[in-house]
């Protein structure tokens, strides 16, 4: 097992054992599901559209962004083929849309929407918090290798930053 690895291993398993109680459990895997499939992320922008006209366009590009963010990583994701972790004793505490981890689709959605989003005016602190947020829950419940996660980030914000 190379050095990453194990630092990606080591890393997960302490999320996956730090912090852990049946509510909390119930609560961040509620939580992590407002990043599925980008939904949330995406219905910001569409509202966006709707609610400003005037800025119809801006908010087509960022709404494109958090789109585009999502389809890189589901590329990625079919062509890298990494699994989701599989740490003996702990097993993820939900579902997942499919088997395969690399990159993180919350973290990259989440992120590329943190900065496009920002750029038009909407409170950088919160939005980044939600995303920074999104992003680790997939560590606590166990769906997510550390490195998935910060390759996400990664994506997310090179995609918004293109897009802009």
């Amino acid at each position: 097992m190379s050095s990453i690895s194990n630092l990606d291993e080591g890393l997960l398993r302490l999320a996956r054992t730090r912090g852990h109680t049946p509510s909390a459990e119930r609560a961040v895997a509620r939580f992590s599901r407002l990043g599925e499939h980008a939904a949330v992320w995406l219905a910001i922008g569409v509202a966006g559209q709707a609610l400003e006209p005037a800025r119809r366009e801006r908010w087509r590009r960022a709404t494109r962004a958090v789109g585009g963010a999502y389809v890189a990583n589901t590329a990625i994701k079919l062509s890298v083929r990494r699994r989701r972790p599989d740490l003996a004793g702990l097993p993820p505490l939900t579902g997942t849309p499919t088997g395969l981890g690399f990159p993180s689709a919350h973290s990259s959605t989440s992120f590329a929407a943190a900065l496009a989003y920002s750029r038009l005016g909407l409170p950088a602190a919160p939005l980044y918090a939600l995303a920074f947020s999104l992003a680790l829950s997939r560590l606590y419940l166990g769906v997510h290798y550390p490195s998935d996660v910060l390759a996400g980030i990664a994506l997310g914000t090179a995609v918004a930053l293109r897009a802009a």
